[in-house]
């Protein structure tokens, strides 16, 4: 495998080594807006853009995850195969880059995602037994998973597996791979991040009793460059101009189920937020959650020169002065 497979996150969100993550947010949301399916309907290379770019954040916007890349990633290949003399000296602090045979199944193993699949020891490996098991052999197999089992205990699992919004919401059918396994799982609408999916009889094998415990696959979101979570509810924030915000206005604002139309009261502040009922996420026997639309006025950078000759003439005239209660202020 080639070293040139190394993927250069910040050059592909077009940051530096030292950006804030408000940057690196920044510069991805803006992304995601360009490359996103829904601009590029049918458009390949967008989408494949688009993956590359939600990849990108998923790895920079986790402060953990930030940090292993930036100390292993584009060192992988040649600690694989044990850095030569002259070579780039980086501590390593005994990470063993052997069990790769790519620079994906690096990511996929620091993702905690399934991926294409990591290759250890000729074997593909895509998941681990989950947490809190009973004691008993202990370690790592030439699986990649933790073997916990004991003459009693079933062999559950547990793996990560990365949805996007699209596909958490609508729900969809994954084709799985669990070693020479081929598993079809359907993923229910309405699956939010941290989820746990069942998949019965799918797990390990107890070398003792040769029952089968369950795999639980735990679902994680990609970032969406418009929606996020608060609670239960979407959230999305709306960029509105000063005067629709002194006059009110009606202004199109994007759904899950399309774009609809909402009326902005007279005098909306920024940061005020207004609620669109039933139009967030599917809830398990509740219909749908709430969309919240955050409410952000952004004046104009660029005036034209009548816009500018209107502004100062408002400004002459004007008699509210929101900073009036201050004069009071003393400590």
């Amino acid at each position: 495998m080639a070293a040139t497979d190394f993927k250069d996150y910040y050059a592909i969100l077009g940051v530096s080594k030292t950006a804030s993550p408000e940057e690196v947010k920044q510069a991805f949301r803006k992304l995601a807006r360009k490359y996103h399916p829904d601009v590029n309907p049918g458009n390949k290379e967008a989408e494949a853009r688009f993956k590359e770019v939600n990849e990108a954040y998923e790895v920079l916007s986790d402060s953990d995850k930030r940090k292993k890349y930036d100390q292993f990633g584009q060192y992988w290949k040649q600690a694989a195969e044990g850095f030569p003399s002259g070579g780039v000296n980086v501590d390593m602090s005994g990470f063993d880059f052997s069990q790769y045979g790519s620079f994906d199944d690096f990511i996929n193993e620091l993702l905690g995602r399934f991926g294409a699949g990591s290759t250890r020891g000729g074997r593909q490996s895509y998941y681990r037994t989950s947490s809190g098991g009973p004691s008993g052999f202990g370690g790592f197999s030439d699986f990649g998973f933790q073997d916990t089992g004991s003459a009693g205990a079933t062999q559950d699992s547990e793996a990560a597996i990365a949805l996007t919004f699209s596909e958490a919401f609508n729900g969809v059918q994954k084709h799985l791979s669990l070693g020479n396994e081929i598993i079809d799982v359907r993923i229910p609408a309405g699956a939010k991040a941290g989820s746990r999916l069942r998949v019965r009889g799918k797990g390990l094998v107890n070398p003792y009793t040769q029952q089968r415990g369950d795999l639980y696959l735990k679902v994680e979101l990609q970032p969406h460059s418009f929606f996020q979570f608060e609670g239960d509810n979407l959230v999305c924030e709306i960029p509105i101009t000063p005067d629709e915000a002194v006059l009110g206005a009606s202004v199109e604002v994007p759904t899950p189920d399309g774009t609809v139309t909402v009326k902005l009261p007279v005098g909306v502040r920024s940061g005020q937020t207004l609620r669109l009922r039933g139009k967030g996420w599917p809830q398990p026997r509740n219909g749908r959650s709430d969309q919240l639309v955050k409410v952000a006025i952004i004046p104009p950078k660029d005036l034209s020169q009548q816009e500018r000759e209107y502004y100062e003439k408002i400004r002459a005239i004007r008699t509210y002065n929101p900073r009036s209660h201050l004069q009071q202020i003393r400590l």
